[in-house]
């Protein structure tokens, strides 16, 4: 199983401690440098225009902090989780992310979801539509988006979007095209979606829910004509490293629940080594391929380093040599 690091952004106020934005964002280069430098597979960051809840901190727009962390690292790959569709033109995300990949010499992963914080669209003045519509949005936008990466010209008509003789050039780097990943765990419509057009999915639930989970997109995919093991399973976690079990439950807060379903603290990578170590094996026996992970202390490189000792992650050097 491989690691991923979820970047901090802001969005959680987790970078209240920073008096200077330069100072905040040289922060968050440095937590990507760290963990591609300690043997993590990718670097992930939310997309969100309001902090939660909202405030007057620091937030970093992720499309321009993606870039910048692009441009600063060599080997780790890069993505967003996830962009939200509903902020941003499908057709202009799939040239921006064109254009990402090639500055990052083909290490971009493309995240996007239906989108799902209102104050995000009601501070910036964009509708917010019903569930239902975000996500007929969504299956039209990712048509858009792999068509502009895939076809020499673009014709689309749809609901919500359409497409008249466009051009994307160049596509990026990698081929066929560029991987897209859709985050959610929506069993009827979201998984569908990802069944049909995903390389990759992304589940924030206990290991035991995303075994249930994956046993749906299996009959989604089969019912697409699908083979289901070529969309790789990626799951969010978050984590906490201490000398004792009930040390790290106690920095857990119930409004973690607003994105850990169920009893996360039995789940989520808080706790002593041993504990993580179980933990991390629960995932990958649930059928992750990709854990992401983000840091209770989030700004801490420290942390990054602590957690690639405990589940044995091989430095950089190690990996090349």
């Amino acid at each position: 199983m491989k690691f991923n690091l979820f970047l901090p952004t802001g969005f959680g106020s987790d970078l209240s401690s920073f008096s200077d934005p330069v100072d905040a964002v040289e922060r968050i280069i440095q937590l990507a440098r760290t963990a591609e430098s300690v043997g993590f597979s990718e670097v992930w960051l939310p997309d969100h225009l309001q902090t939660i809840p909202p405030s007057n901190g620091y937030l970093f727009e992720a499309w321009t902090l993606l870039t910048a962390v692009a441009r600063a690292t060599t080997r780790i790959r890069v993505g967003q989780l996830v962009t939200g569709n509903g902020y941003r033109n499908p057709a202009l995300q799939a040239k921006m992310a064109s254009t990402l990949d090639v500055l990052s010499a083909g290490r971009l992963t493309f995240g996007i979801g239906a989108g799902w914080y209102q104050a995000d669209y009601d501070a910036f003045g964009y509708e917010f539509p019903g569930a239902g519509r975000r996500l007929r949005e969504l299956r039209e936008a990712v048509q858009v988006i792999q068509s502009l990466w895939t076809d020499e010209v673009s014709n689309f008509t749809g609901e919500f979007y359409s497409l008249k003789n466009a051009y994307v050039q160049p596509k990026g780097v990698q081929t066929p095209r560029i991987p897209l990943m859709i985050a959610g765990g929506g069993e009827k419509v979201t998984l569908r979606i990802v069944a049909e057009f995903a390389d990759v999915c992304n589940l924030m639930a206990s290991p035991a829910d995303i075994e249930r989970k994956l046993q749906i997109l299996r009959k989604h995919a089969a019912d697409v004509g699908r083979d289901v093991r070529s969309i790789k399973v990626s799951a969010t976690t978050g984590a906490l490293i201490t000398d004792t079990d009930d040390a790290a439950r106690a920095q857990l807060h119930p409004s973690m629940g607003a994105f850990y379903p169920g009893d996360f603290a039995s789940y989520l990578l808080y706790g002593t080594p041993d504990t993580v170590r179980e933990r991390v094996a629960a995932y990958e026996k649930a059928g992750v391929d990709e854990l992401v992970v983000g840091f209770h202390h989030s700004t801490d490189p420290e942390a990054i380093r602590t957690f690639a000792k405990t589940v044995g992650l091989r430095s950089d050097f190690l990996r090349r040599t």
